[in-house]
């Protein structure tokens, strides 16, 4: 079963079950995803979809930040559920050891000996790690690894 499949069959169960938190955030998935259908004239690959919902799980990391830091637990904690459902649709996380494999690997097909080959080395993993890994943290590992 398609990505797309499985979220309009569980926004179908949401709506059923009376679960409006649920389906409410499932929506906010599937307008996301129609909207890109739109712009691009294209029919998204699950590839496509994990891309929209990484996007939409940064965004809610970086609200919930934000609304506690102004107080409002309210808005924070319905950030939460929606990051919750998100992250239902993500592919299996990769283990510390095999992001170290993945970027070693990546190392050393790209040759790249310093932090000017970094470019290099991230246009390698993106693709093998999106949605399985937090980009930023790989990116982070790849630049102490060529620095160090």
């Amino acid at each position: 079963m398609s990505l797309k499949a499985r979220i309009n069959d569980e926004l179908k169960a949401a709506m059923r079950g009376g679960d409006a938190g649920r389906r409410d955030a499932i929506r906010l998935v599937l307008a996301a995803m129609k909207q890109r259908e739109v712009d691009e004239r294209k029919d998204l690959t699950d590839a496509d979809i994990v891309g929209i919902i990484e996007k939409m799980i940064k965004q809610r990391r970086e609200s919930i930040v934000q609304f506690e830091k102004g107080g409002r637990q309210d808005l924070a904690d319905k950030e939460k559920f929606e990051l919750g459902v998100l992250q239902a649709y993500m592919p299996q996380a990769l283990s510390e050891a095999e992001i170290d494999a993945a970027l070693a690997a990546a190392i050393q097909e790209t040759s790249a000996k310093g932090p000017s080959d970094m470019g290099k080395v991230m246009a390698v993993l993106k693709p093998r790690l999106a949605g399985r890994a937090d980009m930023s943290q790989v990116s982070a590992r790849v630049k102490a690894r060529l620095v160090g």
